[in-house]
């Protein structure tokens, strides 16, 4: 990957800088969090939002309307409704996901967590995500913040990656490994 940062990071990183920081004066870090957390599940959800949200012909009364009718459905924060209409009048809303991407990764990083990726294979129940999640703190001695997704194309076994640290227990991964010995063969 390259060190070198692009406008849209940068960009994104400075305005998710200002979200944390604004949350944090007024002691609404955990309701923003959460009202982050939710927007990015209708926006990743909704293609139609996305498309809206992306379409640089839309103006900037409609985006305004539409995010403002959202924010009172979805009861967000003033905080979070001020902040989407500082993104619309700015035109940085196409940013969103990367703003609020870097805003949760900065409020994991101060909350002193680890961001954990982990793929499995089948579906895994709340208890045994509970305790893997148990286990992995422990053994770290640090928070874990986990990022669960179902692979249905991994076969079987778990992929998981903490920092540079990756696992990767996946049949997938070992059917690979023994294609390229008998290729090498």
């Amino acid at each position: 990957m390259s060190s070198k940062k692009t406008f849209s990071s940068e960009t994104a990183n400075r305005y998710a800088l200002a979200l944390y920081e604004l949350a944090s004066e007024n002691s609404e870090l955990e309701i923003i969090e959460k009202n982050v957390y939710e927007i990015l599940a209708i926006y990743n959800a909704s293609k139609d939002l996305k498309n809206f949200i992306k379409n640089p012909t839309q103006s900037q009364m409609c985006q305004l309307e539409i995010l403002n009718k959202i924010s009172t459905q979805m009861n967000l924060s003033k905080i979070t409704k001020n902040f989407l209409n500082i993104l619309i009048t700015k035109r940085r809303i196409f940013f969103i996901s990367k703003i609020f991407q870097s805003f949760l990764s900065i409020a994991s990083i101060k909350k002193g967590e680890l961001k954990a990726y982990l793929v499995s294979s089948k579906n895994l129940t709340n208890e045994e995500l509970e305790n893997l999640n148990k286990d992995l703190s422990q053994s770290l001695g640090a928070s874990i913040a986990l990022d669960y997704k179902v692979d249905e194309n991994l076969i079987g076994g778990l992929k998981m990656q903490i920092g540079s640290l990756m696992i990767d227990t996946s049949i997938q991964s070992k059917l690979k490994k023994y294609e390229k010995i008998m290729l090498e063969a």
